[in-house]
Parts: structure tokens; sequence; C-alpha cells
């Protein structure tokens, strides 16, 4: 992806998002650029209209916490994203470190299998890991060696899943660039947002907004093709000793509806490996 301007592109991104009545820009006439203009951005910001050109342009890319911190408030940046920005003011020039091995550890592997609700492993780029059966028969995809985020937006089975694709594809996209940071080097995320980026123009428009997203326990709709409609709550917990690494854990209410199918769906997947495996 050669030299990256990472800091430029996000604030600028983001500066075309906002729009004048929401930062209390009176508006008059015809306005040429979507969202803030930069010497807006600059003035509502308290520095110079020429120093957030340089900005924006990566001709300088030491700005104080300070000059941040204000853009931050300026682009209506949540927590997270103001996060980001940080991070990517204070990016310094990376070495050329070996691509960790995503290994599976033996006691994760151990407490995926003990699980009685649909779990898998991730890594930070969202390929999968590992997976149980309960996962694998809620998503056929959900198998060692495929990727979540590919998945989502090239695998029209996988997307007839989501009732809610149109904004669970946004928070995948997000929660996939805050996973990243700054550490945009490294050969598989050059790889997916390539692949994706040709394939995909929704994916294309999604990355070009430069959203973050912690991937915090939210509710999710699936409409799976043998039991109908569920919610499912997902939890997404780190697996230490093993950076990068996540166990994503999908649970119902006890006593809801999508209970009664989740136990259906796992009764039916039992029965069936047990039938695949006398036959």
């Amino acid at each position: 992806m050669g030299e990256q301007n990472l800091l430029g592109e996000f604030v600028r991104a983001r500066r075309e998002l906002v729009t004048p009545e929401q930062a209390g820009i009176p508006v008059t006439g015809v306005r040429r650029v979507p969202g803030l203009r930069r010497e807006e951005v600059a003035m509502l910001a308290g520095i110079s209209a020429d120093y957030y050109l340089r900005l924006e342009q990566g001709r300088d890319r030491n700005p104080s916490v300070q000059v941040l911190e204000s853009l931050a408030r300026v682009l209506l940046l949540d927590e997270a994203a103001t996060d980001h920005l940080l991070r990517l003011g204070a990016a310094k020039p990376k070495r050329r470190r070996p691509k960790p091995v995503q290994k599976l550890r033996p006691s994760t592997a151990k407490l995926l299998d003990s699980l009685a609700l649909p779990a898998f492993v991730e890594s930070r780029y969202m390929d999968v890991l590992a997976a149980n059966p309960l996962a694998t028969a809620l998503s056929p995809r959900l198998v060692p060696g495929t990727n979540r985020l590919r998945d989502m937006f090239l695998d029209p089975a996988e997307r007839a899943l989501y009732p809610d694709w149109e904004s669970d594809s946004v928070s995948a996209v997000a929660g996939f660039r805050k996973a990243v940071g700054t550490d945009t080097d490294d050969p598989r995320y050059v790889e997916i947002v390539g692949e994706l980026s040709l394939a995909s123009i929704r994916f294309s428009k999604i990355w070009a907004r430069h959203d973050v997203l912690v991937c915090a326990a939210a509710p999710m709709r699936v409409d799976h093709p043998q039991v109908g409609e569920l919610v499912l709550n997902r939890e997404r917990l780190g697996v230490e000793g093993s950076p990068g690494q996540a166990l994503v854990i999908f649970h119902p209410d006890p006593g809801t509806d999508s209970a009664e199918k989740l136990t259906l769906l796992a009764t039916t997947s039992v029965t069936r490996d047990a039938s695949e495996r006398a036959s």
C-alpha cells in the first residue's frame, strides 16, 4: 500500500461526515464539498488553516495531544474514534516484525469444545481459527481457514443470515479497523482490505468512512434457514497469552423463543453428526 498517511486520511474522512449544522456553522449559498471545509475545521479547533492542511496532506505527522483532542471535539468523535486518532498521531516508524503464528492453545481448544453455546476463536483480522459444532451449525462458514469479514461481504449465504446486514456490516468493518489500529503493514491486512476493496463496492464505501468501533457485547439477529430468526447476545473475550485472538460466544436470553430454537438447533446438529458417523 506504499507510504501511508493514516492520520490525514482519517481526519479528512471524518471531516466530510460532519455537517455545518452539526458544527453550528450558518449555511449560506451552495457548498461544493461534503461536510466541513478545511478552514472551518481549523477555525473551530483553534489552529491555523495552513497547519491543518499540512496535517491532512501528511506533511506534519507530529501534532500535539491538545491539537488532536481539539480535532476530535470538532469532528464529533466518540471515545473509540478519539482513541484511534490519538494512536494515529502518536504512531512511530515501525520495525519489521515476524508475522505471529496464529496457533490455538490446547487449553483454549478444550474450553471451546466444552461450551454448550455457539463459540469460535478468531484472530485480530477476523480469521476463524477454531469453532465448536454448534457455531458451525449456526453458520457453516464458521470453520478454520475462513475470514468472517470476507464472508460477510462476498458470500450470499452468509449475508442472508443477517436481517440487519446493512448495520452489521458497518459494525464489522469499524471493529476490524479498531482491532488493526496502526499496524497496517501486515501482509494479511493488505490482503483482506485489497481483496474486499476490489470485490465489494459496499465495503469500499464503508472503509472510506474510517469508522472505528469497540467490539463490545451486543445483541444480534440471525435468520437461520432451519429454525428461523434468533436474537443472540454476542460476547467477544480476549484470549490471555495469545495476542490478537478472541473467543466469541453467542448466547440467548434464558426462557426466550431464541433459547428454545438454539436448543433445537443443537439437538438437530448432534443427531446429524451421529448419523454421518454411523454411515
